[in-house]
C-alpha cells in the first residue's frame, strides 16, 4: 500500500489554518462565516486527527508542486542558469528586484513571501496537532506526534536555511495576533533539533508504506540539522556546539546508512517505468513526497517537476512534442560547470542524469536526407577542447549516429573546432533553448502531453546524502582520509561496471514506452515517440562504439585534500576558484562530488549558502549571477507582507522599525 492523501483533506486544512504568520489577518476576514463541513472541533475527535495526519503528509509535496522549488533551490548556483523562459530570472541573477516584495513578471513568478507563508502554515497545523492530542485516545498517538514534531522542525529547518532567524511559534491562535519578534538562528535551530529529536524518538524504526515518516527520516534531517549548524554561515556563534555537532552528524547519517542501502547501478534511481513502479520503493529512498495518479487522491498540485528541465526540441527538424520527450518549459540550462565537473569517460553518472537523444517523432525531409519516426533526431555531443570534428555548436545533416549510421538531422556540441575551455557558447543567448538536460524529473506516464500534474514521487531524501553528511563532518574535523572512504563509496557506485552498457542510458520517458498511459495519444506509435534508451556517451569521448562495455571503470581517490591528488576536474575548479588551504580544498572536492551525485535534486543554494562558497562558485560559473552577487545574498529577504501587517506595542512598524527586522543588504 501507497501512503496517499485524501482529496477530501482540502475541506480539513482550511478549518485548521486559523493564523499564519505571514497571512493577511483583516477584520473582515476574521468575521467571515464558516463555509466548511467541519471546524476544528472535529480534530478532538479520533478521526479527526488521524486526517490531520494526512494533511501533514501533504505538505511534503510543496516543493515540488510549482516553479518556487527550483527557484529557491536551484537557481543562482553553480549548477543551471535560466533557459528561455524568465519567469524567475530574478532568483538566478540576484538583481535588485530579488528583494521583499518581487514586482512579478507573471503568474510564474516565485514570491519572497512563497516559501515563508507555506512553511508558517504547515507548523500551524502541526501545532493544531500537538496541542489536540491530549484528547486523542487511539492506538496510534506515538506516530501522531511523531509527524507533527518532524513537520514542524522540517519547516522551521526550511525557514532558517533561507531566512537565519525567524518567529518562533509554538500555539495555535485562537485571537488575532500582531506582535512577533525574529528569534536569533540559534534559537530556531535549537527548535529544530528538539522537534527533530522528539521525532526520532517517536516514529517508528521502519514502516513498508512508502512514504511513511520513520526514525531514518528523522535521523536524517537531524545530521543535516547539526551540520547546518557547525557550517561557516553561523561561525559567528557556533563555536560551543560545533565539535559536538559534528559528532552527531556522523552518529544520526550513520544510522540512516545502515538501515537504507544505497541501489546497486545509479541508473535504479531514475529508471521509472510506471506510477509507484520498482524505482520509488528502493532501500536509498529515506523519504519521498508522494504522488500519483489514482483521481480520488490527486492533490491540487501533481509534481511539476518533469516540465522545468527540460530543453526544446519541438522545433528542430524531425521533432514534435511527445508525453515521453515532455512539455518543455525550459526554466534551467544546464552550465558548463556541471557538464564538466564529471570525468566524462569514466563516471556513469553524467549519462544517467542527463539526456542526450531523442528519437525523431515525424517524417521530415533536411538536406538531402529523409527522417522518420524512431530515426535519431536530436543528439548532444559532450565534448572536450580540441574537438575539431564539429564545425560548429549546431550542425545538421552531416554528422553520423555512431549506433545506426545514419545522419542525424539536430546535432549540437560543447566545444565546436577552434573553441578553448572558458568559451561556454552554449551558455550564451543564442542557444538558451538548446542543451542537454538533466532527466531525473521525466515523466511518460502523463495522461496527455500538456498535461502538467507529474505522477512520479519526489525524493526528499536519500541514504548517498548521508555518506556526504558523514565525510563533511570529517573533513571539519581535520580527518581527510575518513571524509575519502565515504566519498570513495558513491563514487565506486558511480563507476561503469564490467559488462555494463555505457551507450545506455534511462529516465522517466519510459513510463511512456513500457506503460499503458498516452500510448496512443496524438497519433504517437509504441516504439516511435522521442524516448531513446541511448546515449552518445561514444561519440562524446571519440572512441570506437561499445569498445569499452567490458571493462570497469575506476573513480577512487586517494586524498582529496591535495590538489595534485584529485581527478583533473576537480584541479580545474580549484584552479578557477583559486584555492589553497587543504580544508578549502577538501571541501571543493566534496562539493564538486555533490554536484556529481546529486545535481538537481533541491539542495544546491543551501549547500553553498551554509558553507558561505555560494558567491565564489556563483561568481566563476554562473554568468547571470556573477555581476549582481555579494555576502548578503547568503539569506533572503524577510517578505514584506510580513513586515506590513505585524506590530510593535500596538501600532504598525516604522520604515526605522522594518529596517531593523529585515536581513541587512534589502
Amino acid at each position: 500500500m501507497k501512503w496517499i492523501y485524501d482529496k477530501k483533506w482540502t475541506g480539513v486544512m482550511a478549518a485548521a489554518v486559523l493564523l499564519s504568520v505571514a497571512s493577511s489577518c483583516s477584520d473582515s476576514f476574521l468575521k467571515e462565516n464558516l463555509t466548511t463541513e467541519r471546524n476544528t472541533e472535529y480534530f478532538n475527535t479520533n478521526k479527526g486527527l488521524e486526517e490531520l495526519e494526512q494533511g501533514l503528509y501533504y505538505g511534503l509535496r510543496w516543493q515540488y508542486a510549482f516553479e518556487w522549488g527550483f527557484t529557491i533551490y536551484n537557481y543562482g548556483t553553480d549548477e543551471y542558469i535560466c533557459g528561455s523562459d524568465g519567469s524567475n530570472t530574478m532568483w538566478n541573477s540576484y538583481v535588485p528586484n530579488l528583494g521583499s516584495a518581487i514586482t512579478t513578471i507573471n503568474i510564474n513568478t516565485t514570491n519572497a513571501y512563497d516559501l515563508w507563508n507555506n512553511m508558517y502554515t504547515a507548523i500551524n497545523n502541526a501545532n493544531l496537532m500537538l496541542e489536540k492530542l491530549e484528547k486523542y485516545t487511539g492506538t496510534k498517538k506515538s506516530e501522531l506526534s511523531g509527524v507533527a514534531h518532524f513537520i514542524r522542525g522540517y519547516d522551521y529547518f526550511k525557514l532558517v536555511c533561507q531566512y537565519g532567524g525567524v518567529p518562533i511559534k509554538l500555539k495555535t491562535s485562537s485571537t488575532v495576533e500582531r506582535e512577533f519578534t525574529r528569534a536569533t538562528p540559534k534559537e530556531v535551530c535549537e527548535q529544530v533539533i528538539t522537534d527533530l529529536t522528539a521525532a526520532y524518538g517517536e516514529l517508528p524504526a521502519s514502516d513498508n508504506t512508502p512514504g511513511k515518516l520513520t526514525k531514518s527520516a528523522a535521523a536524517h534531517f537531524l545530521a543535516k540539522a547539526y551540520l547546518w549548524r557547525a557550517s561557516e554561515l553561523n561561525d559567528s556563534w557556533n563555536a560551543d556546539t560545533k565539535a559536538a555537532d559534528l559528532d552527531q552528524v556522523i552518529k544520526y547519517a550513520g544510522e540512516v546508512i545502515a538501515a537504507h542501502p544505497l541501489a546497486a547501478n545509479y541508473s535504479d534511481l531514475w529508471n521509472y517505468t510506471k506510477v509507484d513502479g520498482d524505482n520509488e520503493k528502493l532501500p536509498e529512498i529515506v523519504l519521498s513526497a508522494q504522488f500519483t495518479n489514482i483521481a480520488s487522491t490527486s492533490p491540487t498540485y501533481g509534481n511539476d517537476f518533469h516540465l522545468y528541465f527540460i530543453a526544446i526540441y519541438r522545433d528542430l527538424t524531425g521533432m514534435s512534442r511527445d508525453i515521453a520527450g515532455g512539455r518543455e518549459y525550459c526554466r534551467l540550462r544546464t552550465t558548463y560547470y556541471t557538464y564538466n565537473v564529471f570525468d566524462h569517460l569514466n563516471d556513469s553518472r553524467l549519462w544517467k542524469s542527463y539526456r542526450t537523444k531523442l528519437n525523431c517523432t515525424k517524417t521530415a525531409s533536411s538536406g538531402g536526407q529523409n527522417y522518420v519516426p524512431g530515426d535519431r533526431g536530436v543528439a548532444f555531443i559532450l565534448n572536450r577542447p580540441g574537438d575539431t570534428r564539429f564545425s560548429a555548436v549546431q550542425t545538421k545533416d552531416t554528422w553520423k549516429d555512431g549506433e545506426t549510421g545514419k545522419a542525424v538531422p539536430n546535432v549540437f556540441c560543447l566545444y565546436p573546432a577552434g573553441s578553448k575551455e572558458g568559451d561556454n557558447i552554449m551558455e550564451s543567448d543564442t542557444w538558451m533553448k538548446y542543451y542537454a538536460c538533466n532527466s531525473k524529473y521525466l515523466d511518460g506516464s502523463r495522461p496527455t502531453v500538456s498535461w502538467e500534474k507529474g505522477y512520479r514521487d519526489g525524493i526528499l531524501a536519500r541514504s548517498a546524502e548521508d555518506y556526504f553528511f558523514i565525510a563533511e563532518a570529517y573533513i571539519r574535523k581535520g580527518d581527510y582520509a575518513r571524509a575519502t572512504q565515504y566519498l570513495n563509496t558513491i563514487r565506486q557506485r558511480g563507476a561503469w561496471k564490467a559488462g555494463e552498457d555505457r551507450e545506455g542510458h534511462v529516465d522517466g520517458g519510459a513510463a511512456w514506452k513500457e506503460g499503458s498511459e498516452g500510448w496512443s495519444v496524438f497519433g504517437e506509435v509504441a516504439g516511435k515517440g522521442t524516448y531513446c534508451d541511448r546515449s552518445t556517451y561514444y561519440e562524446s569521448n571519440n572512441v570506437p562504439m561499445g569498445s569499452l562495455n567490458a571493462n570497469a571503470s575506476d573513480l577512487t581517490v586517494n586524498d582529496i585534500s591535495t590538489v595534485s591528488s584529485l581527478p583533473a576536474e576537480d584541479q580545474a575548479v580549484v584552479k578557477k576558484l583559486g584555492l589553497t588551504k587543504t580544508y578549502d580544498v577538501a571541501m571543493c572536492f566534496l562539493l564538486n562530488e555533490k554536484t556529481r551525485e546529486m545535481s538537481g535534486e533541491l539542495l544546491r543554494w543551501e549547500d553553498l549558502a551554509r558553507t558561505k562558497t555560494l558567491v565564489s562558485r556563483a561568481k566563476a560559473f554562473n554568468k547571470d549571477a556573477a555581476p549582481n552577487i555579494d555576502e548578503h545574498h547568503y539569506l533572503r529577504p524577510i517578505p514584506q507582507t510580513y513586515l506590513d501587517i505585524i506590530q510593535k506595542d500596538g501600532h504598525a512598524l516604522t520604515k526605522e522599525e522594518k529596517t531593523a527586522m529585515q536581513n541587512p543588504g534589502y
